[in-house]
């Protein structure tokens, strides 16, 4: 069989844990993972220590990408000033063209980072000018809030990592509403139940939670519903997942292709959708050109197992090891420059780029 060539992915939710935890991942491990699994593009995530929400945060994440990335990248701005304070208010719309989206955190997870009071809330979908959308983590209350916010204020709003697919329904319920809303699902709530959880503890132990595997299943059978799979790429080491108080995440750069090829191989999704899901959405989506000259090879090969390591993520493990996959990355191209082959980083820290808005 002929290799593959595809368009590559944008991975539109990652944790590179830097700054803060890069005994975790840092930029240059994250990006390299990112190659290795055939990511073009990352947005990374605001939640690192200390999080990025203010001018100083955002100017030394920047730097340390520039200095350390080997795909290219976008960073989300987050929120943690007080209901109160206005200030913070003139600070977003002057970070919000340099970033591809504000995150709010509607509900626990990893880190500090939670907003929930109602006035600020408001303020915050009364004030965000884009181009990117404002994103949510949120349990499904928290996503109801957020539609009716974003309904109100005609403010563009993106449900990341949706956590049940009862959720999607009411999600599009909005949008043939009126209200501009578009969401995405994770590959570990695509090809993992919370029967994992029995084999794998703590390393199945993730926000939002795994979910049973009649909701698996409904999450294929609506999948028309949704505008994006992406990783949420959260590493953690084992040592911290085999502690008394396991952090929640799992790492998955490497693993979304060739687990979605699989899937398109079994018939649960063409070869077009997928590449819409992966790379054209999440591209209009957050209103960013694609690079040029960039795609992947995939050798397609017979299906495989995922192995249990060996992985470029600093972390060095995977749920998913033990499923079946189809596909391996052979070479990635950026930007007309072959950036990864045969298992080598053929680029120094510092080519990635920052992705740049649609004009």
């Amino acid at each position: 069989m002929p290799n593959l060539t595809l368009p590559g992915i944008m991975d539109a939710h990652v944790h590179l844990r830097e700054p803060g935890a890069t005994h975790k991942e840092d930029i240059a491990s994250g990006t390299e993972a990112a190659l290795a699994g055939g990511v073009i593009g990352v947005l990374d995530m605001p939640n690192n220590t200390p999080p990025l929400t203010d001018r100083h945060t955002l100017d030394r994440k920047r730097e340390l990408f520039q200095h350390k990335a080997v795909s290219d990248y976008g960073l989300f701005l987050g929120y943690g000033a007080s209901a109160t304070d206005e200030q913070p208010m003139d600070a977003l719309r002057e970070m919000a063209s340099q970033v591809v989206g504000l995150k709010l955190y509607l509900d626990e997870t990893f880190g500090d980072m939670l907003t929930r009071e109602p006035r600020a809330l408001a303020r915050l979908f009364a004030a965000w000018p884009g181009p990117g959308p404002i994103a949510i983590h949120g349990e499904s209350r928290s996503i109801a809030i957020a539609l009716t916010l974003a309904h109100h204020y005609g403010q563009r709003l993106h449900v990341c990592h949706v956590p049940h697919p009862d959720d999607l329904l009411h999600i599009d319920a909005a949008r043939q509403h009126g209200t501009q809303v578009t969401c995405e699902v994770t590959p570990h709530h695509l090809f993992l139940s919370d029967e994992a959880v029995a084999r794998l503890g703590a390393y199945a132990h993730m926000k939002p939670p795994l979910v049973s595997p009649a909701a698996v299943s409904l999450f294929w059978q609506r999948l028309d519903l949704v505008d994006i799979i992406a990783s949420d790429h959260a590493p953690h080491t084992r040592a911290e997942k085999e502690s008394p108080v396991p952090p929640p995440g799992v790492p998955g750069l490497e693993t979304t292709l060739p687990l979605l090829l699989r899937a398109v191989d079994e018939g649960r999704l063409t070869l077009e959708r997928m590449i819409a899901l992966t790379y054209t959405n999440p591209l209009a989506i957050y209103h960013l050109q694609p690079p040029e000259a960039s795609g992947v090879e995939v050798e397609m090969g017979k299906p495989y197992l995922l192995p249990a390591e060996g992985y470029r993520t600093r972390c060095g493990w995977s749920p998913f090891a033990g499923q079946l996959a189809l596909g391996r990355v052979v070479r990635v191209r950026l930007r007309g420059r072959t950036v990864w082959e045969e298992g080598r980083l053929l680029v120094k820290p510092g080519y990635g780029e920052s992705l740049r808005f649609q004009v």
